[in-house]
């Protein structure tokens, strides 16, 4: 009885639990997405057509993962990923995401940084619609459904929103085109904005929907460099010149001085917000000073 009290007080210690989580879910998207990549190269789809079906599949096995993991894991309902408010989120999450990169587009048009050269057809969007998919599913479920809100459990909000936002942040310097400059960007911009969004929702559908317009919409729509990557097909031909403080240099505008600053304006709201509804979980030890009060 000792050596099993043991091992199921290892099992819930909060960094096991963390990695516990990380390795199921990784295994279980790498896996499906692998096996559906040997499967559909057999099939008359074409590439786009392809990689659109693949990202579906591995962002529904990360999502099926987690779900059944902490499920069973955990013995409790999986809350964050309620479909109650499903289209809320799904509208609200759109629109902030793709409103967040617009502005920060038009500051660089505005800037003579950005230049429309040509439009391209509607099937030129499909790339972006795989990669914004299984990026946003998998990435939010990682830090915010995993990181986030099991070391929130313990340290409280606050501090699960500065370890999950340096993680996620400085997560991008294997991308290529990376600096330490853009990792703190990432992690101000995006880490503390999609961080602050869930907290807010108390969902996972708002951050994941925030996340798939911001990447959708930047390599998409607009052709920009996505974190470093650029994408071979977009809907606008752009050209991107200028100084870096405004269009990002090699690593794109997430690397831009308006981004830094336009997330971090919406990622603070985001928490006033949240704080307003009493929505900020303290640390245990203000916890249990209050109890014992």
């Amino acid at each position: 009885m000792e050596n099993k009290s043991k091992l199921f007080s290892f099992l819930h210690f909060p960094i096991s639990k963390i990695i516990i989580g990380l390795a199921a879910v990784a295994i279980a998207t790498v896996s499906v997405q692998s096996g559906s990549q040997a499967i559909l190269k057999y099939t008359s789809l074409n590439d786009d057509f392809q990689n659109l079906a693949v990202a579906v599949l591995a962002a529904t096995a990360a999502l099926v993962a987690y779900y059944y993991l902490f499920t069973f894991f955990e013995k409790r309902k999986i809350d964050e990923l309620s479909t109650s408010h499903f289209l809320r989120n799904v509208f609200t999450g759109f629109f902030t995401g793709f409103l967040f990169l617009s502005v920060v587009i038009l500051v660089m048009y505005f800037g003579k940084s950005y230049t429309i050269l040509s439009f391209n057809p509607v099937s030129f969007l499909i790339p972006a619609l795989a990669l914004g998919i299984s990026s946003a599913v998998f990435e939010e479920i990682l830090f915010r459904g995993i990181i986030f809100r099991i070391t929130e459990e313990k340290l409280g909000s606050v501090w699960a929103l500065i370890i999950s936002s340096s993680f996620f942040g400085f997560a991008h310097l294997a991308n290529e085109n990376s600096t330490i400059f853009s990792a703190i960007a990432i992690t101000i911009e995006a880490g503390l904005f999609l961080g602050a969004a869930y907290i807010y929702s108390r969902n996972l559908w708002l951050p994941i929907f925030i996340h798939f317009a911001w990447n959708f919409s930047e390599g998409g729509i607009y052709g920009a460099i996505i974190s470093g990557n650029g994408l071979e097909k977009s809907f606008i031909n752009s050209k991107i010149d200028g100084p870096e403080l405004i269009t990002g240099g090699a690593f794109g505008p997430e690397n831009s001085l308006q981004s830094v600053i336009l997330g971090l304006i919406i990622g603070i709201m985001f928490l006033w917000m949240a704080n307003k509804k009493n929505k900020l979980v303290k640390p245990y030890w203000k916890q249990q000073k209050n109890d014992n009060q």
